[in-house]
């Protein structure tokens, strides 16, 4: 069953080693195939390149494994309550990045010091910490991530979404990348902060970037 959408998260998970956004087991994909309102997730513990197609799990957004043989990632519940809450996400990645991550420790969000984090939002909360794998930790980042497609845990990693696989692996590279520019102007000053306003602007003309 869903092949296709299996082998998806195997290359966006090798994606995440190969590009520097997670390391060895850490972090977790998963797909929400909306019309069987069922969850693909990758593995608990095994390393992206060791994932084959019939590792990854299916499953209710209760929990209850519909098919596979391994357990499921143990933050499966912070991607189910997103595609219970919100039916503008499809696909949810969770990354150890480093920079985005680094805020996450200072319990700091993101300012909108770059027009680029309007991909997730006009910018980027952290979420209240809680142990990995808990509901606790779930809701936190649901809460956190309201109006978002990117979340920031703290003293973790981050959380980023979107319609499509494509979509959620973009906001987690402009988060990394908005993170590090804004840690590196933070060593030499204070850096500017974009308005509320232009943000919603930047959010309009997004929509019609690119090609139709």
């Amino acid at each position: 069953m869903y092949s296709s959408q299996k082998q998806e998260l195997i290359d966006y998970g090798n994606k995440l080693i190969s590009d520097g956004y997670t390391l060895g087991t850490g972090g977790n994909l998963s797909s929400f195939i909306r019309q069987d309102n069922l969850m693909l997730i990758t593995p608990s513990g095994i390393p992206f390149d060791k994932i084959e197609l019939k590792d990854i799990v299916t499953m209710e957004l209760n929990g209850t494994i519909v098919e596979g043989t391994r357990l499921p990632s143990s933050e499966w519940r912070m991607h189910s309550i997103m595609y219970e809450k919100r039916d503008d996400l499809n696909c949810i990645i969770h990354g150890h990045t480093i920079y985005s991550t680094a805020l996450a420790l200072l319990g700091k969000p993101l300012p909108a010091s770059h027009y680029m984090i309007a991909t997730a939002g006009k910018n980027v909360r952290c979420a209240r910490y809680a142990s990995f794998g808990t509901e606790e930790l779930a809701i936190n980042a649901f809460e956190a991530m309201k109006d978002r497609k990117a979340v920031l845990l703290a003293n973790h990693g981050v959380l980023t979404g979107g319609k499509t696989m494509a979509e959620a692996f973009a906001v987690l590279e402009e988060l990394e990348y908005c993170s590090k520019v804004h840690i590196i102007a933070s060593t030499v000053g204070i850096p500017t902060v974009m308005t509320d306003d232009e943000m919603a602007n930047m959010a309009i003309r997004f929509e019609t970037y690119g090609q139709k």
